[in-house]
């Protein structure tokens, strides 16, 4: 028996687990049977918050077919509001370590519990073999690529996960099922990759939509808003340095990417329920 608690960001929903007290053994596939919603408790994937001795804690995060993730930008606001509404780390400034290096974070709270969570995602990455993307510029920005059978306008950028972030006319309407997993398993990506389709609505304005590598349709993924973010500023749709909303199936999440060169994500984190798993 272990105990677990379901949570969402932005409709982005995950099964956590406390590692400090439970023991998950073979987390891959412990991810896969949790992650089903027909036969399991149904998730886009399972987070394991873990100790560290770098950081208040540790994240690990696999995807509902047993891969684990380097980052989750949802998951990881809910990590914060698991430590701090679970009394395990009690401050409003949070450091977690993940697989894409240590992240700091600042909790909003209201009546003792995280409401909101802003983070310090870090620089992307935006060198094509450090992505990965397979690629004869040392940047894909703007690049125009052929992907079953249509040209599409990509630029490739790493949040610690590999995204390729392709802008279109209408998001609403695109046939995400048929041409999500084409980009994820292109031979351009060693890694497979996360793909962004975003609208832009205004300056200040997009939305997306996202395939997400070993989960499918996702209603929201926080390091793919980060990445349409850079995206989108550097193709020159949004302005640098302010403050960007990002419509997502599942809600809002509002992005900058800062002068700096740091990338902050702000957003919702929430818990749904907590129970037993019995296997």
């Amino acid at each position: 028996m272990m105990k677990f608690t379901k949570m969402h960001g932005c409709g982005n929903d995950y099964v956590y687990i406390n590692c400090l007290e439970e023991k998950a053994d073979d987390p891959a596939e412990l991810a896969r049977r949790v992650s089903d919603r027909h036969f399991g408790i149904g998730s886009d994937g399972l987070i394991l918050i873990c100790p560290s001795d770098r950081a208040d804690v540790r994240m690990r995060m696999f995807n509902a077919d047993g891969s684990e993730g380097e980052m989750c930008g949802n998951g990881i606001r809910c990590v914060a509001k698991y430590v701090y509404d679970h009394h395990i780390v009690e401050k409003t400034g949070l450091s977690v370590e993940t697989g894409a290096g240590i992240k700091q974070l600042d909790l909003f709270t209201e009546q003792g519990k995280v409401v909101q969570v802003r983070v310090d995602m870090g620089e992307p990455v935006l060198v094509a073999a450090q992505i990965p993307v397979v690629s004869d510029k040392a940047e894909v920005i703007g690049v125009p690529v052929e992907v079953g059978g249509k040209t599409w306008e990509m630029t490739c950028v790493s949040m610690g996960n590999p995204h390729a972030v392709v802008f279109v006319q209408d998001t609403a309407g695109l046939d995400l099922i048929s041409y999500g997993p084409l980009f994820e398993h292109h031979e351009m990506f060693p890694k497979r990759v996360n793909t962004e389709f975003v609208q832009v609505l205004s300056r200040e304005e997009i939305n997306m939509r996202v395939w997400e590598r070993g989960a499918g349709e996702t209603i929201s993924c926080g390091t793919g808003t980060c990445a349409s973010t850079v995206a989108a500023v550097l193709n020159g749709y949004c302005p640098r340095g302010e403050e960007i909303a990002i419509q997502i199936r599942g809600g809002v999440l509002y992005d900058t990417y800062l002068e700096n060169g740091d990338v902050v994500m702000r957003g919702p984190a929430v818990e749904v329920f907590h129970g037993e798993w019995r296997e």
